[in-house]
């Protein structure tokens, strides 16, 4: 990156930043961008108006000196269905009008990038539900809501039919293959001392050495039995018998 470059990339930390201040504007002051791309159904508006009465206003809007709107459009106009008088707004100082019309765009889709850890998300989810908690209130529509409480990806397939290739099919088989090398019972003991480590042939040689191990310890109790030292001697007189 040459100098000339780096200047604009780094005039967000060298002037002041829009959330150090927070001020209240009437809405009346406040002016939509007239060729906003990002779209709110009046269901999407009910959603964000009932967040606002459930937790108020938790992200102010942000405008340039004039008052255009560049982030908070489906939050002001649930504010006016709410029928507030004044909202929170952050003031966009010395911005261009390239950077104000860029920032409208990378407001909504930097946000849209992440992605959820389904597993983490459901039980997240499930325990809002179990203390009762109005999940309505998060915003996932009805029924998306209930394939992520049934533990369904977004595919709808469950979690242990997931496409082969995908993130969470990887994070599945990866259990699957750790859950192989766990022998049951007996052999978890052994396992934990000597764990082999010998390529794909591994978890195979794995269980012939547990096999090995279990009859080699099974050997002294065998011997430290009485009753099964008295079948051992009555068989060891039996084969001297027949050999004479």
């Amino acid at each position: 990156m040459t100098v000339t470059d780096k200047a604009p990339a780094e005039a967000g930390l060298t002037r002041p930043w829009p959330a150090d201040q927070v001020e209240r504007w009437p809405i009346e002051r406040l002016i939509p961008y007239a060729n906003n791309p990002r779209l709110h159904s009046e269901d999407d508006l009910d959603k964000i108006a009932a967040s606002i009465l459930k937790w108020g206003w938790t992200n102010p809007a942000l405008v340039d000196e004039n008052g255009t709107l560049i982030a908070g459009h489906g939050r002001v106009a649930a504010a006016a269905k709410l029928k507030l008088a004044a909202i929170p707004v952050i003031i966009a100082r010395g911005w261009s009008e390239d950077e104000k019309q860029a920032y409208r765009l990378a407001d909504n889709e930097l946000a849209a990038r992440a992605s959820w850890d389904t597993d983490l998300l459901r039980d997240e989810l499930r325990l809002l539900q179990f203390s009762g908690f109005d999940l309505d209130l998060i915003g996932f529509k009805p029924d998306r809501l209930q394939e992520i409480l049934a533990g369904l990806g977004s595919s709808g397939l469950t979690e242990s039919r997931q496409r082969p290739g995908s993130a969470r099919s990887s994070r599945h088989s990866a259990r699957r293959s750790v859950a192989l090398e766990r022998p049951p019972g007996l052999l978890w003991r052994q396992h934990q001392r000597g764990r082999c480590r010998a390529g794909a042939g591994g978890i195979a040689a794995a269980f012939d050495g547990h096999r090995s191990a279990i009859r080699c310890r099974l050997r002294p109790v065998v011997a430290s039995t009485p009753r099964l030292r008295c079948r051992q001697a009555r068989a060891g007189e039996g084969a001297q018998r027949r050999s004479r």
